[in-house]
């Protein structure tokens, strides 16, 4: 009898400590919210992984929804990061002063947009002016530019993409065709092309090539000319976007609340190292120049 209550207490005194000592290591956990840009989610979460790899006591989630969701996230204060594959609009940052949040941009990686048709339509390159008249429904043939007798297909994102208003703004500048179907994310447009003959659409170089660099099966990667007497260039060459030379070069933002600190930083700092930087290029992005890495240094991101 005594026995039974002598291991009974040792049993209850053992699920004390265990108990006492899960509670310890959930309060010793670290969380990080980070939202926004699709095109960034896979990216981001890929660089998430391998921080808390090497960081046991850190929980990162990643979500996407669009630069949009991310921003507005951030300035209610609903999460830590803000990916955003665009600068934020002068609005927005006067909304996120009103509520006395200061975003501080972080560019962490170089995107080079791509514009991906069917595989098979016989079209290689566009200039950046038939790509505007494309999807404002200027050009709806493919014959008014040397393809075949094909009513062009688009396909884009919706309005809370962060790669909407970037190509909007600067590529279309003005509406897109109402006929532009709005595609919930760079993945939805990358299989509706494969499977429509007439179909273009864009996405962010890492939808388009797998994790040797080359382009998926099913799809073409456009070479683009900034004007008619320039040649066209392709975004699958590292150079030609770190170069700025092919025209639809952009950076990949991240917004935080202030500088960031702590943990959060350490995070950061992770994405822009060396091994950071390689986990970039691996996801079929490009590592920022040593411009951004100076205006992350300047910012006191990095050293």
């Amino acid at each position: 009898m005594k026995v039974r209550f002598v291991i009974a207490g040792i049993t209850c005194i053992l699920a004390l400590v265990f108990i006492t000592g899960c509670a310890k290591n959930e309060a010793d956990r670290v969380s990080i919210q980070i939202k926004g840009s699709d095109t960034e989610v896979n990216l981001v979460q890929r660089l998430a992984e391998a921080f808390m790899g090497k960081n046991q006591e850190m929980s990162i989630a990643v979500t996407g929804g669009g630069s949009g969701v991310g921003i507005a996230a951030l300035i209610n204060r609903q999460t830590d990061i803000a990916n955003s594959s665009r600068a934020m609009k002068d609005e927005e940052i006067k909304q996120a002063e009103d509520k006395g949040v200061d975003p501080v941009a972080i560019v962490f990686a170089l995107d080079g947009l791509a514009l991906i048709t069917h595989q098979n339509l016989p079209i290689d390159s566009l200039t950046l002016g038939e790509v505007a008249e494309v999807f404002k429904g200027e050009i709806a043939n493919w014959r008014e530019i040397g393809g075949p007798d094909l009513a062009v297909s688009l396909y884009g994102r919706q309005s809370n993409s962060g790669t909407y208003v970037y190509f909007r703004d600067n590529v279309l500048k003005g509406d897109y065709s109402p006929q532009a179907r709005r595609m919930n994310g760079s993945a939805q447009i990358v299989e509706a092309v494969k499977t429509d003959k007439a179909g273009v659409g864009y996405v962010g170089i890492g939808y388009v090539v797998d994790d040797k660099g080359e382009v998926i099966s099913g799809i073409k990667v456009l070479n683009i000319a900034k004007e008619a007497n320039l040649p066209a260039v392709t975004p699958l060459k590292k150079e030609n976007v770190r170069s700025g030379l092919y025209p639809l070069t952009r950076p990949l933002y991240q917004y935080t609340d202030g500088k960031p600190k702590g943990k959060l930083l350490e995070f950061i700092q992770f994405e822009l190292s060396q091994e950071g930087q390689e986990l970039v290029t691996m996801e079929g992005y490009y590592p920022v120049t040593a411009e951004y890495m100076d205006y992350n240094r300047r910012l006191g991101i990095i050293k």
